[in-house]
C-alpha cells in the first residue's frame, strides 16, 4: 500500500511518539538521506544507519515527543514545524522537510531554530 506524504508524515510521527522502532523506519526507503542543515552533505545515509542512529538516540529517551505546530504539503513534500518536548526546560522547535518518494520518505531536512 503506497501511503501519502501526508499519511507518512503522520504514521512516522505516531510511531516515533509511541517509541515504535519498527514502525517508524519502515515509513522510510532503503536509500534514506537525512540532513542536519545547513549541511552540505547528508548526515545520514541508509535505513541502517538511520535505524540505528534513532534507536541510540530518541527511542533511548522516553520522554523525548515530537507535536506538529503546523504542517504544510506541496506535491510530494512535507514541511513540519515541530516541537519537541523533554530535551530540556522548554520545546525545542524543529522545521523538518520531508521528501517522499516511491510511498516512503526518500529525503528529510532538519533546520534548527537560530
Amino acid at each position: 500500500m503506497n501511503r501519502t506524504p501526508t499519511e507518512l508524515a503522520q504514521d512516522q510521527l505516531l510511531a516515533y511518539n509511541a517509541k515504535d522502532l519498527d514502525a517508524f523506519v519502515a515509513c522510510y526507503s532503503e536509500d534514506v538521506k537525512v540532513w542536519r542543515m545547513p549541511a552540505e552533505v547528508p548526515n545520514l545515509l541508509g535505513r541502517a544507519a538511520f535505524r540505528a542512529s534513532y534507536q541510540a538516540g530518541p527511542f533511548a529517551q522516553p520522554q523525548v515527543q515530537a507535536e506538529v505546530a503546523q504542517r504544510m504539503v506541496m506535491g510530494n513534500t512535507v514541511i513540519d514545524h515541530e516541537l519537541v518536548h523533554g530535551r530540556g526546560d522548554s520545546a525545542q522547535q524543529v522545521g523538518v522537510v520531508y521528501r517522499c518518494r516511491d510511498g516512503l520518505i526518500a529525503e528529510v531536512y532538519f533546520f534548527g531554530a537560530d
